[in-house]
């Protein structure tokens, strides 16, 4: 391992959700989903790390943290708890939250779905509902009106590749009922929702930074024959192009078109918006499914905590696809580990951010990375085993501890790269375990 600075400037800080992390709210379909039984070891997202309380302290922790911008979600069965009507002393403590953030020179994103909807919402049928871009619209020209003086970068969608995978494909996501015709349907409605709001909110704030997060999945395989390379086709083009070329051209590929209308050809994001976590081999399948496919995780390679293989190429691979095809700003909206013991986390960080300096080096412009996650969270229907975290929760009393790997994180942004000395403080023990995974 070598140090390294960054070739050009870059915001560095660290993202999370509302349901992930507030606790407290019984209006939002996660929450009747945990009352469901639905969520691993019976637990619930009514508890999540008492943000909603705590958030004076845990902007505290950020600013120990040294974030130079964090990202976050407002919750809409919060704001938007009985369709129409909007809790203004919701929207009032979103604002006194960012308000302190912008106070402590933290630039806010604020992300306005983020997996999690209202009750009311996904009881009329949620984003198959035909009506559902309007009603996202009119939910996001609220939000937009009451923190235009405060924040300019928005994030309108997150990761409605996953999102619907979750609801409509395997089911682990509230409602709980599969359907590869929803899957798609769903899919059209989210485009012109995505494609709605951001017309709105540059029709509020015309200088805003508006975009859609994608999880960008790196699709790999292990041979070129010809029934390989077509099912790696069919999954990249229903899992990541369907909704980058509709959220980013507002070009519906078949069979969208058919569920939607009014969507017409434009530039609707300013920013490419990526999640990034793992790498996926695709081979074919036996069965005739949506995808056409089957994922696996390469063998003989790196793990986290939930299996997933630790592959840092994927994000600069991925990266540089899509800007040769957009050349827009790249905004790393997510990346992380899931690691119990903060193991591995700090030579996770190390190795991605070296890939983000190869990538700047190149001339492409990364202008942001956000580390998945500032806290221990709900991770949905994992529930709160897996540990993303740069500060720890210990969920008996809610207290707080920066990791060690949060330690070298903040250290990185301090010095805006990697010293020898920070190698040799943080990373020399991680190498030892190296072998043992």
């Amino acid at each position: 391992m070598k140090g390294f600075s960054f070739s050009r400037d870059i915001l560095l800080g660290s993202a999370t959700a509302s349901v992930q992390i507030e606790g407290g709210d019984k209006n939002n379909n996660w929450y009747r989903w945990s009352e469901k039984g639905k969520i691993a070891n019976g637990e619930s997202s009514i508890d999540g790390c008492d943000h909603w309380r705590l958030f004076k302290e845990d902007i505290e922790l950020l600013k120990e943290l040294k974030q130079e911008t964090y990202r976050m979600s407002v919750e809409w069965a919060r704001i938007e708890p009985v369709q129409g009507e909007f809790n203004k002393q919701a929207m009032a403590r979103y604002r006194e939250e960012i308000e302190l953030l912008v106070e402590a020179g933290i630039i806010p994103v604020v992300t306005l779905h983020h997996f999690s909807e209202p009750i009311w919402f996904e009881d009329i049928g949620g984003w198959n509902n035909k009506k559902s871009p309007e009603i996202f619209e009119k939910f996001t020209e609220f939000v937009v009106e009451n923190l235009k003086d405060l924040v300019e970068d928005w994030a309108t969608i997150n990761e409605p590749n996953v999102y619907l995978q979750g609801r409509s494909l395997e089911g682990n996501f509230p409602p709980g009922k599969t359907s590869t015709l929803e899957y798609f349907k769903g899919a059209g409605n989210l485009i012109k929702g995505h494609i709605l709001a951001y017309k709105k909110i540059h029709e509020i704030i015309p200088k805003a930074k508006v975009g859609v997060v994608i999880h960008y999945a790196y699709f790999d395989t292990k041979d070129n024959k010809f029934g390989t390379r077509i099912a790696k086709k069919i999954v990249a083009r229903n899992f990541h192009d369907i909704f980058i070329k509709g959220m980013f051209e507002g070009r519906l590929l078949f069979p969208l078109g058919l569920f939607v209308k009014g969507v017409e050809l434009g530039n609707y994001c300013d920013y490419i918006g990526i999640n990034y976590y793992s790498r996926h081999g695709v081979k074919t399948s036996g069965k005739i499914g949506m995808l056409f496919s089957q994922i696996y995780v390469f063998q003989n390679s790196m793990y986290n905590d939930l299996g997933w293989e630790i592959y840092p190429e994927g994000l600069s691979k991925g990266i540089e696809e899509l800007y040769s095809q957009y050349k827009l700003p790249v905004w790393i909206t997510e990346n992380g580990t899931p690691d119990h013991k903060d193991e591995f986390r700090g030579k996770f960080i190390y190795d991605h951010l070296k890939e983000v300096n190869k990538l700047l080096e190149k001339g492409i412009p990364v202008e942001r990375y956000y580390h998945w996650s500032t806290m221990d969270n709900f991770e949905w229907d994992l529930g709160y085993s897996p540990r993303f975290g740069l500060v720890e929760i210990d969920y008996n009393n809610m207290e707080r501890k920066i990791r060690k790997s949060g330690e070298f994180y903040r250290d990185i942004i301090q010095k805006k790269g990697v010293t020898e000395d920070m190698i040799e403080k943080y990373l020399k023990v991680e190498s030892a375990h190296e072998s043992r995974r």
